[in-house]
């Protein structure tokens, strides 16, 4: 992840998005056995498991990140700049309120699926994260807490084990169980094989860069590069730029992106292109104004919003335009 050039303008008036003050959980100092099961001197007397072949899919998705970790996809593609990052940072924490919206340290007593993963054990980010996809936010909390019911918190030894119908009646409600019990499995069982333990806490070490950290989560099985990110900036408070659907839809709003960008190379290109200290605020006030706002949505493309006005006002573009994009998005 490429750092933000350093000749960039002053930040408006707004606080930061990041509190640099903030004391963060210290995730590193983690005891080694938290949130794994215990290995015994006979154990570790024993050859490490080796490692899970990697699957094609994988493959694409190392080679991808290698590819792009320092250069946009689209490296001439001029937006947006540093300045459009900000502006409309601005305008969206004016609008929705900026404290609502400042980076929190970790906790431990967060449900992983609620909070995006912002929580201090890594894996269970991670698990919470998984959780969190293509559903609501009730249906992947009350699936975290079962889970956590059913094995007891932090019980992975106990989930990989389990016969996988256990692990789906347990995340049943959350919507695509049946997926999602088999990827949160396979992953436990390939971060055993791969470490020795169901510990993924040796990624909270700041001599890791952040590629490196993106490539061993997107190593296993199901993680793709928008699961990777938030657990970079939920949980290891990283910079790191998530694209969901609600801010891919806003991008092309926003022609931060050209029109063929899909939303993994949309992420590739966001990433290096918006400011490191905005990463966080950014992404958060997309999201939530690509929830309650109905005025950018294709079904209601006809009412306010400050995105339209702003594209309208600041960039000279015509209202009809400016509805056919969103009918496009």
């Amino acid at each position: 992840m490429t750092q933000s050039p350093t000749n960039r303008p002053a930040l408006p008036q707004l606080p930061l998005p990041i509190k640099r003050g903030l004391s963060l959980s210290p995730l590193s100092d983690l005891p080694e056995d938290d949130g794994h099961v215990q290995e015994t001197s006979s154990s570790l007397k024993r050859p490490r498991p080796s490692s899970p072949p990697v699957s094609l899919n994988t493959s694409k998705k190392l080679k991808l990140l290698s590819t792009y970790a320092a250069t946009s996809p689209f490296p001439d593609y001029p937006h947006p700049t540093i300045e459009e990052a900000h502006a409309v940072y601005t305008l969206l924490a004016q609008t929705h309120g900026e404290r609502s919206f400042i980076r929190r340290p970790p906790s431990d007593t967060a449900n992983s699926a609620q909070t995006c993963g912002n929580v201090p054990n890594i894996l269970d980010s991670l698990i919470g994260t998984i959780l969190s996809q293509n559903t609501s936010a009730g249906n992947s909390t009350r699936a975290k807490e079962n889970l956590d019911m059913t094995f007891g918190k932090h019980n992975f030894a106990a989930i990989a084990e389990a016969p996988q119908p256990v692990v789906y009646d347990a995340i049943k409600h959350g919507g695509l169980a049946q997926k999602k019990s088999k990827t949160i499995q396979a992953i436990l069982r390939s971060v055993h094989a791969k470490h020795g333990s169901y510990s993924l806490q040796h990624l909270a070490s700041r001599d890791l860069t952040d590629t490196q950290v993106m490539e061993e989560l997107q190593s296993y099985d199901g993680v793709g590069p928008k699961t990777a990110s938030c657990v970079l900036l939920f949980c290891l408070a990283r910079e790191s730029f998530a694209v969901d659907t609600h801010v891919y839809r806003l991008s092309h709003l926003l022609d931060w992106v050209p029109k063929k960008a899909g939303r993994v190379i949309t992420q590739a290109h966001l990433d290096v292109r918006i400011p490191g200290e905005l990463k966080y605020g950014l992404h958060v006030l997309m999201i939530h104004h690509g929830r309650t706002c109905k005025g950018c949505k294709s079904h209601a493309a006809k009412g306010n919003c400050v995105l339209k006005s702003w594209l309208r006002d600041t960039k000279g573009i015509d209202d009809d335009v400016i509805e056919a994009k969103i009918k496009e998005a």
